[in-house]
């Protein structure tokens, strides 16, 4: 056998290999392909780096939290940003959020090394990206007219869209699941885009998932 064989065979059992133990454990939880995949697709590559990790499904509006081992620690229903889209506004550091108008307040999609903090009130917080004031949260009281426990609360992802563009969680998923992972050390937090494939933005490893 020639050595460029050799190499293609052993980069086949790598990959192979890689795929086997892409098992991220969803438990009895309901997930998208979209979300199984990039769990799968950071396993794989350990792109995590050894640290816990969530994945915002922004089309299903949810958000899944692992542990650095790819076990669930908890799901739920997210709040996104008013307009769909996955680039982020490039000059927040300088905007307030009452200045954004309804095409500005969207959720950007990408890979974000995410950071325990507090906002400006001083509130508990993981921030995704300082500079686009993007950022996890708990639900906050607000204009009753925006109905967000009810949205939180309803059934399909269709009126999920109300945010700023934060990712925006219940309160007691937040103290109970997002706390104390991804509230107490770096992690690593996905939000998966709705413009494009999921494996535009990961990469084009193809994984045989388990259902």
């Amino acid at each position: 056998m020639s050595g460029r064989n050799r190499l293609l065979l052993a980069g086949c059992g790598w990959l192979c290999a890689a795929a086997c133990q892409a098992a991220p454990d969803f438990a009895a939880e309901r997930a998208s392909g979209d979300a199984r995949y990039a769990a799968a697709w950071v396993l794989a590559g350990a792109d995590h780096q050894g640290l816990p990790f969530a994945v915002v499904d922004k089309r299903d509006a949810r958000i899944y939290v692992f542990d650095a081992a790819g076990r669930l620690l908890g799901a739920s229903a997210v709040l996104l940003g008013l307009t769909a889209g996955d680039a982020a506004v490039g000059d927040m550091t300088r905007r307030a959020p009452a200045s954004l108008t309804p095409a500005e307040r969207t959720t950007p999609a990408g890979r974000f090394p995410s950071v325990p903090g507090r906002n400006d009130k001083g509130e508990e917080i993981v921030w995704l990206d300082y500079a686009a004031a993007l950022a996890i949260h708990r639900l906050r009281p607000v204009h009753p007219q925006e109905r967000r426990p009810a949205r939180l609360a309803s059934a399909t992802p269709d009126d999920n869209r109300i945010s700023a563009g934060c990712i925006v969680v219940p309160v007691a998923f937040y103290e109970t699941v997002v706390a104390p992972s991804l509230g107490r050390a770096r992690g690593v937090v996905y939000v998966l885009p709705e413009s494009r494939s999921v494996r535009s933005m990961l990469g084009a490893m193809e994984l045989s998932l388990a259902q």
